[in-house]
């Protein structure tokens, strides 16, 4: 690998970075109980990643007074304009060139344009965060979202066909165009595409098959599948065919990929409503695992899975029901900043 290069998320923080819920159609715009589950699991997140690196939050600044009582006085506030809160998604994707640090700056537009969506600020929240911390910024001109991918910082990415080749995203764009443009801002060589992701994704509010909880490179080598085994849910074919194409893949180096399975929580309705809870969508800080739990049976099982994953790490569960209610997971709503 030559040129722009992504380190995998276990490799050493600098910080953190996330933002604080605010009124808007996702967590609703009356500031009402769904926002304050919003900014309490959010909250709770941010509050466990900071006892093992530094963490700023982005806020609106009408809602400073709301993350200032309910955040860790060692996270840090940045008065950033934010539309929603997702950032792994909308903030920047940070890698290193000949290196130094550089900010990669993907088109953001509301996880396809979808209608409930709102992007006029978070598009710019890439730069935005690169200008906090004084990081030149790569432009991209391909649409898609950091949950989007998932690298294992030796030239392997994992996509998803129906993200990167979404038409909504980026209409006409081939999967070869796709790949060389991954390629040149992330410093990967081989891109393994994955036909779909996790049903309930591609509801009113999913993201339409982002691969972090689907599939998640790891320390250990080996990457890890959401698995469901339960014959008659709709995820349990989704699984098997993600398992089947990533266990017939070789990786940048020409190996065959090893897979670790972790069980779905058995949980999967809420409300009558199909749910995509995964313990794939994790976060690797330093010196730590900040998992989903779910209060389900399988909680531990999935926290055992992740500590053979990544070998000298604590793992820590925080409840992400609240989370995964709005779309998405821990994961999702977090964004590394490399050393």
């Amino acid at each position: 690998m030559t040129g722009q290069h992504m380190p995998a998320e276990w490799e050493p923080h600098q910080r953190t970075w996330m933002a604080f819920p605010t009124p808007n159609p996702t967590f609703g715009e009356d500031g009402g109980p769904d926002l304050t589950r919003a900014r309490r699991a959010w909250s709770a997140v941010a509050n466990t990643v900071s006892r093992y690196e530094p963490v700023t939050v982005l806020v609106n600044p009408a809602d400073r007074a709301a993350a200032r009582e309910l955040l860790d006085p060692r996270v840090d506030l940045a008065d950033v304009a934010v539309d929603d809160a997702w950032l792994r998604d909308s903030g920047p994707t940070f890698a290193r060139r000949g290196g130094s640090p550089v900010a990669v700056d993907w088109v953001f537009n509301g996880w396809g344009a979808q209608s409930w969506a709102r992007w006029e600020n978070d598009a710019l929240a890439a730069r935005a965060v690169a200008g906090l911390t004084g990081t030149p910024v790569s432009s991209s001109d391909l649409t898609q979202e950091g949950g989007g991918f998932h690298v294992d910082g030796r030239g392997t990415v994992l996509l998803t066909e129906t993200v990167q080749l979404d038409p909504h995203r980026n209409p006409g764009w081939t999967r070869e165009r796709v790949e060389a443009e991954v390629h040149a801002q992330l410093g990967t060589t081989t891109a393994i595409w994955l036909p779909r992701g996790l049903t309930a994704d591609y509801g009113e509010f999913g993201t339409r098959g982002h691969v972090d909880i689907v599939a998640a490179f790891t320390s250990s080598g080996k990457v890890l599948v959401h698995s469901q085994p339960d014959p008659g849910h709709p995820d349990h074919a989704v699984s098997r065919e993600v398992l089947d194409v990533l266990r017939s893949a070789t990786d940048a180096r020409g190996e065959q990929l090893g897979v670790l399975e972790i069980p779905a929580p058995r949980t999967a309705e809420v409300d009558g409503e199909l749910v995509d809870f995964s313990y794939v969508n994790h976060y690797v800080a330093n010196s730590v695992v900040v998992a989903c739990a779910f209060d389900d049976e399988r909680d531990a099982e999935a926290a055992a899975v992740l500590g053979t994953a990544y070998p000298g790490r604590t793992v820590v569960t925080v409840d992400a029901r609240d989370v995964f209610a709005f779309g998405g997971g821990i994961h999702c709503i977090t964004q590394q900043q490399p050393v």
